[in-house]
């Protein structure tokens, strides 16, 4: 009798799987993305026993009661090392590249005589393509394999950085730092997606923590590497650096990085692609970050200009979003990452804390070189207790999480120690105090610290093994714009205010002083103010250092709804297990088709409720 119960159950799953692959054919054969691939997507299969069914199970969809344990690859901790340092090298440059060339600006606007516009766009291409490219980068990579894709990557911020350190004039160098941009916001995804398949969620938080670790490292000593480029070489090795150490992790990868790689079809691939969701995401970003960007420096706030690129910005994102919803057969978005209340928690916890970071890092600087007289080396020198908290915090919080699998305690004391760090910053005083300056900035690496990797690492958690590259897309397209925008909105809170106070000392500036300092330049007036006598520049370091408060008291504000969105994330077990990731177009199918299903029956379910009710 219990062969006969077996081989019935075997003959029933036989059809069912039968009737799953026909459904699957037939749908897919509507799509555009298999014009010209018809053949059905070979099913990945792992064997499973039960006491009363054999049966083979596609990865992912393991028995009830059983964990899904397919044959890993083990690599040995030599490979591991090797990898890592890979990955730590892409990672340092993309980060670099953001503040390296803060001190070197000086000198390429004499080399080029730029104008003011064409000053700010030097920094702002890099930013605003490696914000806009980021999400798609995490899809491409689930079509054509995450190998090929990182290094294609890495080749483009090479490009970039070769275009930039041989320009000839001021529009190659722009255009070779949009190039840069995109080339850098690849690698700053797919190295966070890379670690995603190599790792178990449970050990991915340590190697999270390095590469969090580099990150402020990174933008930390940028502008300190540049200053020392620009005063003893030039400041075009600010971006032929780039090309002997991005060139090394190009070969690490290519001969050691060994993840599944599919055989996509490149033509089939490119029609899978969201090129509507593509175009629709980088407009919107660009033009949301330009208003902002030009808001109050370049043209009045009020100026159909900048109402006109932040309204067009919101109003094209919209429209990216019904596109995702609606249009797109491969979403490099999609709407279901932000279903969940914790998922959401996630991602505005990212932001609160990429908003802060980037608070810290641009306006301290300002704060030492302007009130308290430091050249920009020693600038970058004053923020190494910033440094040093951060990056000792990091590798601590990164074993504490494989050690305990435990994640939100980390940020939720993160979040409440950066709460605490950025009110401190409001009591920085018009005067060196190196007591205050120091201990505030170590209180601050300690809530900095944790929330590079453990946010993502609470997201990922909550998310099937299918989503995981376009959610941590996501995740750094999220933290991209909160870097951009908390420079931008703290520029206009800071030159708001040092509006005010320059106004209030019109009877003893003079009217050249005012009409310097009153414009959207009062943050890049250093020389300037310096050069004044005392009887002016002593009243204007302290309008400086009071105008600097009042931003310190709007970045608490955000630091503390930044901590009570963080309280939202749910609580998930970090599993040690690791399923191996699959990549392909066969296998996007496959879920997509899932997905439907799912969406079927859920809508099944709730008519048949409707019904009964």
């Amino acid at each position: 009798m219990a062969a006969l119960k077996n081989k019935e159950l075997n003959v029933l799953e036989e059809e069912k799987d039968n009737t799953v692959a026909e459904e699957i054919d037939t749908e897919s054969c509507d799509t555009t993305c298999n014009a010209g691939n018809t053949k059905e997507p070979q099913a990945i299969v792992v064997s499973t026993s039960d006491a009363s069914l054999s049966s083979e199970k596609p990865v992912g969809q393991a028995p009830e009661g059983q964990p899904v344990t397919p044959e890993e690859p083990k690599m040995t901790k030599g490979r591991i090392a090797v990898i890592i340092t890979a990955l730590c090298l892409a990672t340092f440059l993309a980060a670099l590249d953001m503040t390296i060339i803060t001190t070197a600006l000086p000198t390429i606007s004499k080399t080029f005589r730029t104008s003011e516009a064409d000053y700010t766009w030097i920094g702002s291409a890099y930013l605003l393509a490696a914000a806009a490219s980021t999400p798609i980068w995490g899809k491409v990579s689930d079509i054509f394999g995450r190998k090929p894709i990182l290094l294609t990557a890495n080749v483009v911020f090479l490009i970039g950085s070769l275009l930039c350190a041989v320009s000839i004039n001021i529009r190659m160098l722009i255009g070779g730092r949009a190039v840069q941009g995109v080339g850098g916001g690849g690698l700053l995804a797919l190295v966070n997606i890379s670690i995603s398949d190599l790792f178990s969620i449970r050990s991915r938080g340590i190697y999270y923590s390095i590469i969090g670790m580099v990150w402020a490292l990174a933008g930390a000593v940028g502008p300190v590497v540049g200053g020392i480029m620009t005063q003893y070489v030039t400041w075009r090795w600010c971006f032929y650096i780039n090309l002997p150490i991005d060139g090394i992790a190009f070969v690490i990868i290519f001969f050691f990085f060994e993840v599944h790689t599919p055989k996509t079809p490149l033509i089939a691939g490119l029609k899978a692609i969201d090129w509507l969701g593509s175009l629709t995401i980088v407009g919107s970003t660009v033009m949301f970050l330009l208003g902002l960007e030009y808001g109050g420096i370049s043209f009045p706030w009020s100026s159909a200009t900048v109402l006109c690129l932040i309204i067009f910005g919101i109003f094209t994102f919209a429209l990216f979003l019904l596109i995702q919803w609606k249009l797109a057969y491969y979403p490099i978005m999609p709407l279901w990452l932000f279903a969940r209340r914790s998922t959401i928690a996630a991602y505005g916890t990212t932001f609160a804390h990429g908003f802060l970071y980037t608070s810290g890092s641009y306006f301290l600087p300002l704060y030492f070189q302007v009130v308290l007289g430091a050249t920009p080396l020693q600038s970058g020198i004053y923020l190494f207790p910033f440094i040093i908290s951060v990056s000792v915090v990091s590798a601590l919080i990164g074993i504490f999480i494989k050690k305990t699998g435990l994640c939100l305690p980390p940020i939720w004391i993160g979040m409440a120690t950066i709460v605490l760090a950025h009110g401190l910053y409001i009591d920085l005083p018009p005067h060196m105090s190196w007591v205050r300056v120091i201990i505030y900035q170590l209180i601050a690496g300690l809530g900095i610290g944790p929330n590079f990797q453990a946010p993502l690492i609470a997201l990922q958690s909550h998310l099937r093994p299918g989503d995981i590259a376009t959610a941590t897309a996501t995740f750094g397209f999220v933290r991209n714009m909160a870097n951009s925008i908390s420079v931008l909105l703290g520029g206009v809170v800071f030159q708001n205010r040092m509006r005010a106070n320059i106004r209030t000392l019109s009877s003893i500036l003079s009217p050249e002083t005012i009409k310097a300092l009153e414009g959207g330049s009062a943050g890049g007036s250093t020389d300037f103010v310096r050069a004044l006598p005392d009887r002016e520049r002593i009243p204007i370091l302290n309008a400086y250092n009071q105008s600097l408060k009042v931003m310190w008291i709007f970045y608490t504000s955000v630091a503390a709804i930044g901590f009570f969105v963080s309280l939202l994330i749910g609580r998930q077990k970090l599993n040690k297990e690791h399923e191996i990731t699959k990549t392909g177009l066969d296998v996007q199918e496959r879920e997509r088709q899932e997905r439907l299903r799912r969406d079927r029956e859920k809508q099944s379910r709730k008519g048949t409720t409707d019904l009964e009710g």
